[in-house]
């Protein structure tokens, strides 16, 4: 089903939970997205007052990854000043989003929070989310903060195991997509559910990346590059002899209604990806069949399923939740039954 919320010995309690930010237009949890960390670092350099900026003209919006994690490793000293400035007020703003989301009944109960999407895997990232864990504990918040175990490339891909439906499980792979604000990403997952129940050992056999934010595709260009990609994941899939299952999972931000629309949330996809467009319907219309099969597309939260590459880890958890951390902040909640 789109939108699943039970699973076995599982239910998805709630997703995208939106809580108006008291001190500004949008929703807290912007507060404590990447973009909301670049926005601090642009701030810290306008106030910048010894001498020339250390980052250049370069808007902050614009720096790489790469570039601002090197300052932290050896880099010019006043550059690694600014981005420790940054990452100290984003940890506050993220401890200050966990407390809020803790206060919401939707998230009542929680024990511990999976911290996901692009941004922790980052030296910037992972700074700001290892101060956060100590502020969290100096104020006696009864949570604890869990970066993902695996790469957030793949978790985005691996959740889909435990959403898997049972008439696909006899086949030992299937096809996998994470459409995020700036980055489409499918896959090859080979679920390993015969030996390991719990999907604990799933696993991504290949995975083909666009860049999607740097051509600014319409919505109809988007679907067809998303479909030739994965055609050509079949293909692949067939060459080297993987029993693939007629099955494609795609994750993306936004409400997933049952009939595999989006209700509302889908602001930064390339083009209008809400109601009435039906992108599961879209899709499979340009994908190749597989073992002369039409492949079923199933549609889902990216948070829920990036979340639930974690499930093994919180099977002993009663109530768990996940915040992906990316060019927004998605979230969910999770009991285990």
């Amino acid at each position: 089903m789109h939108g699943a919320s039970r699973l076995p010995g599982l239910r998805i309690d709630h997703y995208n939970l939106l809580v108006p930010d008291p001190d500004g237009e949008g929703f807290l949890g912007d507060r404590a997205s990447q973009t909301a960390f670049r926005e601090l670092l642009e701030t810290a350099r306008q106030h910048h007052r010894t001498g020339k900026d250390p980052f250049g003209k370069t808007p902050s919006t614009e720096l790489g990854k790469k570039e601002i994690d090197l300052v932290l490793v050896g880099g010019d000293p006043d550059a690694a000043h600014l981005v420790h400035l940054a990452v100290e007020e984003y940890a506050r703003r993220l401890v200050h989003v966990v407390q809020v989301f803790l206060a919401q009944p939707q998230w009542k109960g929680v024990e511990k929070i999976v911290l996901g999407g692009g941004f922790p895997d980052h030296e910037a990232g992972g700074l700001a989310t290892r101060r956060a864990v100590c502020l969290l504990e100096h104020a006696d918040v009864d949570v604890s903060l869990h970066p993902l175990r695996h790469d957030a490339d793949e978790g985005g891909l691996l959740g889909w195991v435990p959403l898997l439906p049972r008439t696909h499980r006899d086949r030992a792979a299937f096809l996998a997509v994470d459409v995020g604000g700036t980055n489409i990403r499918c896959g090859i997952v080979e679920h390993r559910l015969g030996k390991h129940p719990d999907g604990g050992k799933a696993r991504v056999l290949e995975v083909l990346k666009w860049r999607h934010a740097d051509d600014a595709p319409s919505r109809n260009e988007a679907v067809i590059r998303l479909a030739a990609m994965l055609n050509g994941l079949t293909a692949q899939a067939r060459t080297r002899g993987i029993d693939l299952a007629p099955f494609v999972g795609v994750a993306c931000p936004g409400q997933v209604e049952a009939d595999g629309t989006l209700s509302h949330g889908a602001q930064n996809l390339p083009g209008d990806w809400e109601q009435p467009f039906k992108l599961p319907e879209a899709l499979a219309a340009h994908l190749d069949p597989i073992d002369g099969n039409p492949p079923q597309v199933v549609l889902h939260n990216d948070a829920v399923v990036q979340g639930l590459s974690e499930h093994r880890r919180m099977r002993k958890t009663r109530r768990w939740a996940v915040l992906t951390i990316g060019t927004g902040l998605g979230n969910a909640s999770y009991s285990n039954r």
